[in-house]
């Protein structure tokens, strides 16, 4: 098995109950697993989401916030306790992790984005894994989108992330099995997509629209990171947040979910 570098974007469907509190099987899962990747040798990135969701609930309140400043109020509560918990878990499996907190400015600007490269290389070379989330606290990119045109939901930062730090592979975990020819709730002739060469007008047509409340991200802005990872030379696959030891096969390459295959590479199927 080559060593991989391997950006991983977890999503807030996929962290948190329908109450908005933190799964916290599906979270230890999924920390299990990356910590075992991590102990094989590969180097791993965490892209988080789920403050914002999981600071409400702990607020007690029933629904999404929809004043900006509660938004990042409750983002402040909820980074804390996720960062506890992940920190936790990671340490019961002898593993390290590292928080890093982004705005659209450190990804934009070319000299802190180096500094961010480095900083992603030093914790990697220390067998660290880091943990991304956008700093909700004090950037609205994603909590307001359309503010900032660089960020605005973490499928966009972790293809942002894997472009900055020349990933191998970068795998979203959604509250579906992948790219759909229709949508699977409500087509039952819907096919799912293995492989993507490239985002040709068709494929792009078959993106949805966002899913629960809990979570910002739909198809549309999982096709755009895919334009951003491939673009950079990285893989990308999409596949379903309630099974991540499907984790072992992607990273052997084989067909679960949808790859989206980096420029200059062909599928198979």
């Amino acid at each position: 098995m080559s060593k991989k570098r391997i950006v991983v974007k977890v999503g807030t469907s996929t962290l948190t109950h329908s109450s908005g509190s933190l799964n916290l099987r599906s979270l230890e899962h999924l920390v299990r697993v990356l910590s075992d990747l991590s102990g094989a040798g590969h180097e791993v990135i965490l892209v988080t989401s789920g403050a914002i969701a999981v600071g409400s609930a702990r607020l007690g309140l029933t629904e999404r916030p929809k004043e900006l400043r509660v938004k990042q109020a409750a983002a402040a509560i909820g980074q804390c306790r996720m960062m506890h918990l992940y920190d936790k878990l990671f340490a019961e499996y002898n593993r390290t992790m590292a928080q890093i907190l982004l705005t659209g400015d450190d990804v934009d600007d070319p000299g802190r984005a180096e500094h961010l490269r480095s900083t992603f290389s030093a914790l990697l070379e220390l067998n660290v894994i880091p943990v991304v989330n956008e700093n909700d606290s004090v950037s609205s990119a994603e909590i307001e989108t359309g503010h900032h045109k660089v960020l605005g939901d973490n499928d966009t930062l972790s293809a942002i992330v894997a472009a900055l730090c020349q990933a191998d592979l970068l795998v979203l975990l959604s509250d579906i099995d992948g790219l759909y020819t229709a949508d699977p709730r409500s087509d039952p002739d819907a096919e799912l997509l293995h492989h993507v060469d490239a985002l040709t007008p068709e494929i792009l047509q078959m993106a949805g629209g966002a899913g629960t409340w809990r979570g910002t991200g739909g198809m549309a802005t999982k096709l755009s990171a895919a334009r951003t990872a491939m673009e950079a030379g990285c893989d990308m696959v999409i596949t379903n947040g309630r099974r991540p030891e499907d984790l072992y096969g992607i990273v052997e390459g084989e067909a679960i979910g949808t790859r989206f295959l980096a420029a200059g590479k062909k599928g198979t199927s």
